[in-house]
Parts: structure tokens; C-alpha cells; sequence
């Protein structure tokens, strides 16, 4: 599962300041309760005194027994003293580890990554979250645009001509597709989707309802256009600035590593060589790792294959489910 750069900057940013306000609290109440009844900074530092005798006893250089008479007198003292602050706490209306630094995640101090490397939930809840924020930005989303809010009455329930089902029931089975790959991705049994169609019919309505579903089960999502991905090849291999370079890397790393990508507005690009070949690095690169890819186009099947190279069609063509968009547009029909 791999996010975005920048997503993960906020989120760990996040963390840390979690972390930060946190430690800020903790300080706050000590200095308080310290004001309030002072016997209890004395005896916080004495407690921290026989920790220090601990460790000078520790790299004294000779052996110590865990249970000789230095350790032992040692254990007594703190004991004695954590039961007093107890009292003294309790005295303040506190519970014993008021003061102690108690990371809200357990699993990993609230550093975001457990010990043997793996991602926590803690920051994978902050991830979904930061990319939710800047899918509704990118996408202009609103907090009705999801699947259990989607209208199928705007689209017209007439015949259309040369096809055998009105635009309603063509939609109607389009969103059923849609639903089931985002709210059981990725395990639907379609890997892979391509939206086509002319504009206004709600493709990016629908891909905006995908990206919202899955990044909410926690899985990285990618949502861009055509021109954009192009753009950030082109970029990371012509470029000669370092800077420019490292961006340009994690551009197009995201593109190729993250859990869904949707790549919106296909062929509205200036078709070159260098085009064609990104797009089929991309598409036979996530095919190869098993990642899931939608593509919205104004393009037919048959304008990918007259567009692209042979091989790039012969992938989409096989490996994608295409989803054929028609009916009038409704931006002109509902204003």
C-alpha cells in the first residue's frame, strides 16, 4: 500500500503534532500539579535519581547481582517513592499515571510504523483521511457525492438510437459494476475498468464515487489526468535539474505503485511516441504487479486501438471491462 508523497507528509505531520500537543499537556499538568503540592516534584526527582543509580551500577565495570544488597536497597527506595506519589496524585485528584508519557497508539508509541516495519493503523487511518481531503478538493466532491446518493432519474429512460438499452438502464448497470468494484475492491472479479464516453455523463461523477469508497477501506488511491501522467515521464526523463528529478521520480512512482489508479480523461492529450509508451509502461506495469486501474475516455475501444500502439489495445482490450457511457449531456439538460 503505497500513498501518495504528499499524503503521507500531512499524515505524519499530523502524528507529530499529535505527539506534540500531547507532550504539551503532560507538561502542563505536571507543572500545575508541582505548583499545587510540591512534595511531588521532589519526589519525581528522586525516583529519577534511582534510576540513574541503576545505571551507574549497570556500567560500573563490576558484575552486580539482580538480587545483591545495592539493587535490592535501590528497588526498596523507589518502591517507597512510587507508592508515595501514588498517594500524592491520588491526594490531587489523579490517578497514578497521570503524568506518565502514555502514547495514544500502543502499537507504536505513535511513531506511525510498528518495530518490525509495517505500517500502523494509527497512520493509516491519518493516510485515508488526507486522502480523502485531497480527492474532494481534486474532484470538487460534495458529501452527497457517493454511491448511496447517485440519481439515475436524470438519465433519460427512452430508446437510444443504435443501442438496445435507454440511457437509464445502461447506467443502471454501469453503476452496479462500479459499486460492487469499489465497495468489494479489490476483490471484485473485475481487476480493471474503462469509462467511455462522451462528456457529461458522468464518468468522473462516477470515478469520484470510487475513489471516495476505496480510500475510505484504507487503500491508496491515485486520481489524475492523462495529460498529468504524461507530463511527469516526460519530465522525469528529460529533466536535468536534481530537484525537478526527485519530484518528477515520485510523480511517476505514484502512479505505478499505488493500490488504484484512475486516470481520467484519456486522449485528450497530444498523441506522440513518448505518449504511447508511458501509457503502456503504465498499464502493462500495474497489470504485471496486480494493481487495479480505471481509465475514463471520451474514446471507443476501436479509437484506443486506431490511437495507440497494437500491443497497448490489445491489453485495455483484454484485461479491461469496458463501460460504455451514452445520452444526452447532462449539463445541458439539467441547468
Amino acid at each position: 500500500m503505497a500513498y501518495e508523497p504528499d499524503v503521507m507528509r500531512r499524515a505524519l505531520a499530523r502524528l507529530e503534532h499529535r505527539r506534540d500537543r500531547a507532550e504539551r499537556r503532560r507538561f502542563e499538568l505536571e507543572r500545575a500539579l508541582y505548583a499545587q503540592e510540591p512534595r511531588l516534584r521532589q519526589v519525581d526527582a528522586d525516583l529519577r535519581g534511582t534510576m540513574a543509580e541503576l545505571a551507574e551500577l549497570a556500567a560500573g565495570g563490576k558484575p552486580v547481582a539482580a538480587d545483591g544488597p545495592e539493587i535490592a536497597a535501590i528497588r526498596t527506595r523507589s518502591q517507597a517513592l512510587q507508592k508515595e506519589r501514588t498517594k500524592l496524585l491520588a491526594g490531587l485528584g489523579y490517578g497514578p499515571d497521570a503524568l506518565d508519557d502514555i502514547p495514544a497508539c500502543p502499537k507504536c508509541g505513535d511513531r506511525g510504523w510498528t518495530e518490525d516495519g509495517q505500517m500502523c493503523t494509527c497512520l493509516r487511518k491519518l493516510c485515508t483521511q488526507e486522502q480523502i481531503r485531497a480527492l474532494t478538493a481534486l474532484l470538487n466532491l460534495t458529501d452527497e457525492q457517493d454511491f448511496d446518493h447517485l440519481r439515475l432519474d436524470v438519465y433519460s429512460d427512452a430508446p437510444w438510437q443504435g443501442q438496445s438499452r435507454s440511457p437509464r438502464e445502461q447506467m443502471r448497470r454501469v453503476v452496479q459494476v462500479c459499486e460492487g468494484f469499489a465497495r468489494q475492491f479489490p476483490s471484485y472479479p473485475l481487476k480493471n475498468l474503462l469509462l467511455s464516453g462522451g462528456t457529461g455523463l458522468g464518468k468522473t461523477f462516477l470515478s469520484g464515487c470510487i475513489a471516495r469508497e476505496v480510500s475510505r477501506q484504507g487503500y491508496s488511491v491515485v486520481y489524475d489526468t492523462a495529460i498529468s501522467l504524461f507530463a511527469a515521464f516526460e519530465t522525469r526523463r528529460f529533466t536535468r535539474d536534481a530537484e525537478e528529478s526527485r519530484q518528477a521520480r515520485d510523480e511517476t512512482r505514484r502512479f505505478l505503485s499505488c493500490d488504484l489508479l484512475i486516470l481520467d480523461d484519456l486522449g485528450s492529450e497530444l498523441t506522440t511516441p513518448l505518449a504511447q509508451t508511458t501509457l503502456y509502461e503504465v498499464v502493462n506495469g500495474r497489470l504485471q504487479s496486480g494493481r487495479h486501474t480505471i481509465i475514463s475516455t471520451n474514446l471507443s475501444m476501436e479509437h484506443i486501438a486506431q490511437r495507440y500502439t497494437p500491443q497497448l489495445a490489445s491489453r485495455i482490450g483484454g484485461l479491461y471491462r469496458e463501460l460504455t457511457f451514452y445520452g444526452d449531456d447532462l449539463r445541458l439538460v439539467h441547468v
